[in-house]
């Protein structure tokens, strides 16, 4: 079933002129202007195909399109804007990489410091082992001679 819906005029006098003009759809019949409703051209006016979406035609021009030079300037600026907005956003980036990358550089010297610090330690703990078993043959020996000297006064 086709949905017919009325054209609302605009708040300003351009809009309610090329609101009422009768522009075609390519399925023949005229166009009906409608709004948008979502996305960044929330609220601007076109005209579409009064039979969609029950036909496939693909109707679409914005109704203040009668002056190509506003509508590509506004198109200029809405790219412009986004390409600040994205350009924003990369230098953002790169300053979060160069934190990060400081960030990391920091981590690697703490993990080279505790490399050197448990190297010490464990050469540390080799000389400690060393100390450990020249004691221990140290009391081994004199244990031995303690009972070398007693056999001896024994006899």
């Amino acid at each position: 079933m086709a949905r017919k819906r009325q054209s609302s005029s605009g708040s300003s006098s351009s809009f309610a002129y090329e609101e009422n003009q009768k522009v075609r759809c390519s399925c023949g019949n005229y166009a009906v202007v409608r709004s948008v409703k979502k996305g960044p051209n929330s609220g601007m006016k076109f005209y579409g195909c009064p039979l969609w979406p029950d036909t496939k035609s693909e109707m679409f021009r914005w109704v203040n399109q009668s002056n190509p030079m506003e509508y590509l300037q506004y198109h200029v600026l809405e790219k412009e804007t986004r390409i600040c907005e994205l350009e924003y956003e990369q230098q953002c980036r790169d300053d979060k990489i160069k934190r990060l990358q400081l960030k990391k550089d920091n981590l690697e010297e703490d993990v080279q410091e505790m490399k050197s610090e448990v190297y010490a330690m464990r050469v540390e703990m080799m000389n400690c082992s060393r100390s450990e078993k020249n004691l221990s043959m140290a009391l081994v020996f004199s244990w031995i001679f303690f009972a070398v000297v007693l056999f001896y006064l024994k006899f």
